[in-house]
C-alpha cells in the first residue's frame, strides 16, 4: 500500500476510534498532500518520496508550533502540538543518533576535503542528502560548524 493510501486508512482508523491527536495530525497531512498535489498538478497520487518530504515539513511545523506555544505559556496547545508531533514520527523513519551523524559528517569532511569554516556550504551540500528525513537541519549544522572549527 502507498504511503498517501496508508495515511488515509489511518485517519480513518483514527476517526473511528475517536482519537483526537491522530484525526487532527492525519487531517492536517491529508490535506497538505492534496495541496501538493494541485500545487505540482498531478491528477495521481503524491510518490513516497515526496510523501516522506512532505511528512518532513509537516513535522517540523508541529516542532517550531510547539517550542513557540510553550515559550508564551501556552502548555497545553503546546500539549497538543507534540502529540500530533508524535502521530507524524511514525511514518518517518528513525532518527541518526549522534554517533551515526557525527560520523557521516566526519565521513563527509573527510570525502571533500574541507578544512575549516570557509567549507562549510559544500560539506552541508554533501551531508543533507545522506540524512535526509533522518536528521534535523539545526542538528546537522551545528555538528558541521563544531567539526569544521575544531579542523
Amino acid at each position: 500500500m502507498a504511503l498517501p493510501d496508508q495515511i488515509q486508512a489511518d485517519l480513518t482508523a483514527a476517526m473511528k476510534a475517536r482519537d483526537k491527536a491522530a484525526t487532527a495530525a492525519l487531517r492536517g497531512v491529508v490535506a497538505a498532500i492534496r495541496n501538493a498535489r494541485v500545487a505540482e498538478g498531478q491528477t495521481g497520487e503524491l510518490s513516497d518520496e515526496q510523501t516522506m518530504e512532505l511528512l518532513t515539513r509537516e513535522a517540523k511545523k508541529r516542532t517550531e508550533a510547539a517550542e513557540a506555544f510553550a515559550d508564551a505559556g501556552r502548555d497545553e496547545q503546546a500539549a497538543a502540538e507534540r502529540a500530533e508531533l508524535e502521530v507524524i514520527r511514525r511514518y518517518l523513519p528513525a532518527e541518526l543518533d549522534e554517533g551515526e551523524l557525527q560520523a557521516i559528517v566526519d565521513q563527509t569532511v573527510e570525502e571533500t576535503g574541507a578544512s575549516g569554516p570557509e567549507d562549510f556550504g559544500r560539506v552541508m551540500g554533501a551531508v543533507m542528502p545522506r540524512v535526509k528525513g533522518r536528521a534535523d537541519g539545526k542538528r546537522v549544522n551545528a555538528l558541521v560548524r563544531e567539526r569544521l572549527q575544531a579542523g
